[in-house]
């Protein structure tokens, strides 16, 4: 009889030790689950600048074409949503420079306008760090984007 209480003794300790290592286990997830919800990415922000650009395109031939391109940027946080909106007349600035420059072959195609987009993200990237804002543009979309020749 003493040997079976001594198994059986040391089958329930065993059986304790395994509980407090699956509660310990237990209670470090939720740590875990906050460390993975504070590393998310935060969702983004959508900010039109409006009115939709429209201006000429090209060199002037004797006919205009025009260029109208609705434009939003995608930001993080409230912060750069913020800068982007007490900066939107020099970004908007900007971007009226880069459709003068641009060429009309180039932005009748889908490989000018990306080409536009990636300028214009590094254009308001770059007023926005001189501006010492902090902040920064994700992306820029175009939400509508009509060449009229």
């Amino acid at each position: 009889m003493t040997f079976r209480r001594l198994v059986f003794a040391i089958g329930l300790a065993l059986m304790c030790l395994a509980s407090v290592s699956v509660q310990a286990a237990d209670e470090e997830a939720p740590d875990e689950a906050t460390t993975e919800e504070q590393a998310a990415p935060a969702p983004s922000i959508y900010v039109a600048m409006d009115p939709p650009f429209i201006t000429n395109v090209g060199q002037s031939t004797g006919r205009l074409s025009y260029v109208k391109a609705e434009v939003t940027l995608r930001v993080a946080s409230k912060e750069a949503e913020t800068a982007v909106k007490d900066h939107e007349p020099r970004l908007r600035h900007e971007m009226v420079m880069l459709l003068a420059q641009e060429k009309l072959e180039e932005l009748s195609k889908p490989e000018g306008q990306e080409a536009l987009r990636q300028k214009a993200l590094e254009v308001f990237n770059k007023v926005l760090e001189e501006e010492q804002t902090g902040a920064e543009i994700m992306d820029v979309l175009f939400t509508s984007f009509v060449v009229q020749r």
